[in-house]
């Protein structure tokens, strides 16, 4: 097995795990419905196995550094293989188990994701693999996933069933623990000390590390209020808008659509390019382009022709965001405290997508669709003019011999 193919497994691996993930995204949710006809109890399951994978995201990777990350990684995966399981025997166990098993789910699937993320760096490593084209590849990869996920997820619950559409998740996660345990050898990540680091000490020591790189700190706070509204919009004010001005479900899948389709040819721009760009002006320009104009062409334009068109390029602003944090994560913290630093990003960038939701509904109702479109523009406006301004100041005051090509580590 040689250290491409390895690396090949391993992304492989990561991704067939997130398909799975898409899939019963929506199977479970549709099985709580044809069981109790309750909307209120499909929301409740969502938020269950949500906030354990954000808790788990950064409080895992310090247990994970002890036992071995990609023996924690097989382990997630194949107790996430047999929670799904049972997850599917729902109907005969009730509601609140149905609650506790999926929060377990979350809680494995929050650990096995991140720690598969830190033993990317080591298998791209000893595979020559440059770590930007690593990250935009997955990026856009993952991507294509959610959105094949989703027209998967929707035949197979059509074809066979939520039950057995579950259970395809399952054999998902029991390939990957396979897939890991059979073609990943050297990305062993195992713990380096014979006398293990205390978990709290280990924690703290990735709390330290975040508040002390500003940098990389400004990043996930960026991110994060990009997720708020990417998921404020995706559940609130996209619906809203296409029923209000359009009057047609079809209208939301090309607004959808066009996001996806603009962040995947950002993607392929980015893969292409992305080593030739400095790295912090990128990451700001990206920031800006993708939040403010999605939500502004929303507010003041009744054409559809218009907001698809901005969607797209808003989409393809934020294709650069993700890989350059990714590039940052793995290049700027020490080797001992990359998992846990890794760990505890996710979490705060993950944090948004709950909270957008819950604000997307709340400013509607209190303000209105087109102010509350306004007022969200408006913030994500200031959170990624900050980093823009910061950027921009750098360049008047470098030097004309200033390094400027994006090869050393993002700045922002």
């Amino acid at each position: 097995m040689t250290p491409r193919r390895e690396l090949v497994a391993l992304v492989g691996a990561d991704l067939l795990s997130n398909l799975g993930s898409r899939i019963s995204i929506l199977a479970i949710p549709w099985l709580v419905l044809e069981t109790t006809g309750s909307p209120a109890k499909m929301g409740l399951v969502a938020a269950a196995e949500t906030l354990p994978y954000l808790l788990s995201s950064g409080l895992g990777p310090p247990l994970a550094d002890r036992i071995g990350l990609r023996r924690t990684s097989i382990v997630a995966d194949l107790g996430s293989a047999a929670l799904m399981v049972a997850v599917a025997l729902t109907p005969w166990l009730g509601f609140g188990a149905l609650l506790i098993l999926v929060a377990l789910v979350g809680t494995l699937r929050g650990v096995g994701d991140r720690v598969k993320h830190v033993m990317f760096r080591p298998a791209a490593e000893a595979a020559g693999v440059r770590l930007i084209r690593l990250t935009s590849i997955y990026d856009g990869l993952s991507r294509l996933t959610t959105l094949l996920g989703a027209s998967v997820g929707g035949l197979l619950i059509w074809w066979l069933g939520a039950t057995l559409a579950i259970l395809v998740d399952a054999a998902s996660f029991a390939v990957c623990a396979l897939l890991i345990s059979a073609l990943v050898r050297r990305s062993t990540g195992r713990p380096t000390s014979s006398t293990p680091e205390r978990y709290s000490r280990a924690l703290v020591g990735g709390l330290r590390y975040l508040r002390q790189d500003r940098t990389v700190l400004t990043m996930l706070l960026v991110i994060s209020a990009l997720n708020m509204v990417v998921n404020a919009s995706i559940a609130v004010y996209i619906p809203l808008w296409v029923a209000d001005v359009l009057g047609n479900p079809a209208g939301l899948g090309l607004v959808l659509g066009a996001f996806t389709a603009g962040s995947l040819l950002g993607n392929v721009l980015f893969t292409s390019f992305g080593s030739r760009l400095r790295r912090d002006l990128t990451f700001a320009i990206g920031a800006a382009v993708s939040g403010p104009p999605r939500l502004l062409v929303l507010a003041l334009s009744d054409n559809l022709t218009v907001v698809v068109v901005v969607t797209f390029v808003s989409g393809v602003g934020i294709a650069v965001v993700n890989p350059l944090l990714g590039v940052a994560l793995y290049e700027r913290p020490p080797a001992e405290l990359q998992s846990r630093v890794i760990g505890l990003a996710g979490a705060l960038a993950f944090a948004g997508l709950p909270l957008g939701a819950l604000l997307g509904g709340a400013s509607v109702t209190t303000l209105g669709l087109e102010s509350a479109l306004l007022t969200a523009a408006l913030f994500i406006f200031t959170a990624t003019a900050v980093p823009l301004a910061a950027v921009l100041r750098r360049l008047r005051t470098e030097t004309p011999l200033a390094d400027t090509s994006g090869q050393g580590p993002i700045s922002a």
